[in-house]
This record gives C-alpha cells, structure tokens and sequence, in this order.
C-alpha cells in the first residue's frame, strides 16, 4: 500500500514539475527581448565592425527588431549571417534567462591592402582570406599594387596554394608571404610601407624611411620570402649605420647569398 501511495505521490510531483516548467517556458517566450549586448574583440585601434554597426546590420537583415519576443529569435539564422561577414573570425550567440542575450565576435586581422588593376580594393587577412573594405573603417597596414589581376571575388591564398595551376597566374599568395613576414616583424613592420608589383614580376618593396627601392624579386615560399628578408635585416643592422640611409638608390635581394646596390649619383 505504501509503495503504491509513493509511486502516486511521484507521478503527481513529476506532472507538477512538467506543468510548471510548461508554464515558464511560456512565459519566457512571451518576454519582450532587449537589444542584445555586443562583445567585439577588437584588432587595432579601429575594428572594421563595432557593436552599433552590428546591431543595425541585423536590423536591416530582419533578424532582431524591438518588440521582438523570445520565441521569434533564430540563434542560428543570426550566428549563419554574422560569420558570413567578411571582417568576422569567429562568432557566438547565447541566449540567457530573461529577455537578456549576447552576440561574441572576433574579428579578421588584415596584413595587407590590395589594390588591383581593375580599380577594386581588398585586404588579406592573417589566414590569406579575403577581406572586403567598408566606407568607415581603414585598417593601418602594408598596401600591395602594381600588376595584380586577382579579383576580389577570385581564389583565396588557400586556394591558389592548393592548385598547381593558379600558382603561376596568380600573385595574392606571394603578396600574402611577404606581407605577412612584414606584418609579424617589429623591424620590418616600422619600416616597410608598400609592395609594388612590377611588369617583370618582380615585387619592389617601398620603405617608409629613405627613397630608396628595394628589389624583392619572387616571393614562391616562406622560405624565400624569409632567406631574403633575413639578408635585409642584416644589411639594415650590419651595413646602414655606416653608410647612411640616403647612401642608395637601389637594394637588389634577387640574388642568393648577396646584396647588390645602387648608390646615388653624386651631385655635379
């Protein structure tokens, strides 16, 4: 009798408990959301997305309007079209007890600016990925320009790579090398300040100190790329300070194991 009585005592606490939750659930849902609180992990001084930007985008998209109850919100429509914004890494949204929620965001990191030769303008984040520009926000970094045919809707870094075929035709992953040894160098961040591609091929570094130029030549590894910034380094810390910075006209790395310059024709 006792067990009997128990197991009622049980169902009934169990049917309580479902109807309660049912009830709050409910009420839950029927909640007038707040804006949601926008947390940007930002990349420099001035990030290519802030929280207000955010919010109007979603606005815009229909995702979030005021007056919006709980049970209208599509975490996973919003997380979709967040991260398909250019300039977003990574993304998360939580939604809390209440009428609260919460939008995380971290953002691309861009290494360079591309210029092409049909008027289009990107940058390359620190993975290759193409970034495009927005009309508010300028990133500080290293601008590539000169005989660029990629597309701002072509292959990623990844892609070219990855494919035998677009290696040979394409620049944006020897641009990527280089601008990212430069952008990861303390020295060479402070003192290189544009890449010029050239009708040979070439990539003619332009420093930020000096009028000189600096002939680059190929960029077709890491390994390349580092071997002749390392000879740079060594000329800049070895051969400078002696010379002086306005000494040349020319710093030739194109060649293995040396440097070739030209000094400056002497006035009169």
């Amino acid at each position: 009798m006792n067990k009997w009585i128990k197991i009622t005592l049980w169902s009934i606490f169990i049917v309580g408990m479902i109807t309660l939750l049912t009830i709050v659930r409910g009420i839950q849902n029927e909640r007038i959301l707040e804006e949601p609180e926008i947390i940007v992990e930002k990349i420099g001084e001035d990030p290519f997305l802030t929280d207000g930007e955010l919010l109007k985008k979603l606005k815009l998209e229909g995702l979030f309007v005021d007056g919006m109850r709980r049970d209208e919100l599509n975490l996973e429509a919003i997380e979709l079209f967040v991260s398909s914004i250019s300039q977003v890494k990574e993304v998360k949204v939580y939604s809390e007890i209440g009428n609260h929620w919460q939008i995380k965001i971290k953002l691309k990191r861009p290494v360079v600016r591309v210029f092409n030769k049909y008027g289009e303008s990107f940058y390359l984040d620190e993975e290759g990925g193409i970034m495009k520009t927005t009309p508010s926000h300028t990133a500080r970094s290293i601008v590539a320009s000169g005989e660029i045919f990629d597309r701002i809707d072509g292959e990623s870094v990844t892609d070219i790579m990855n494919n035998d075929s677009l290696i040979s035709i394409r620049k944006l992953d020897d641009i990527y090398r280089i601008s990212a040894y430069v952008c990861y160098d303390p020295l060479f961040r402070s003192l290189i300040g544009q890449i010029y591609l050239d009708k040979n091929g070439d990539f003619i570094l332009v420093p930020l100190v000096g009028d000189q130029k600096i002939v680059f030549g190929k960029a077709n590894s890491e390994r390349e790329v580092k071997a002749k910034f390392e000879k740079l380094r060594t000329f800049y810390h070895e051969g400078m300070p002696y010379v002086g910075w306005d000494t040349y006209s020319e710093i030739n790395l194109k060649y293995d194991g040396q440097i070739v310059c030209k000094r400056k024709p002497t006035a009169g």
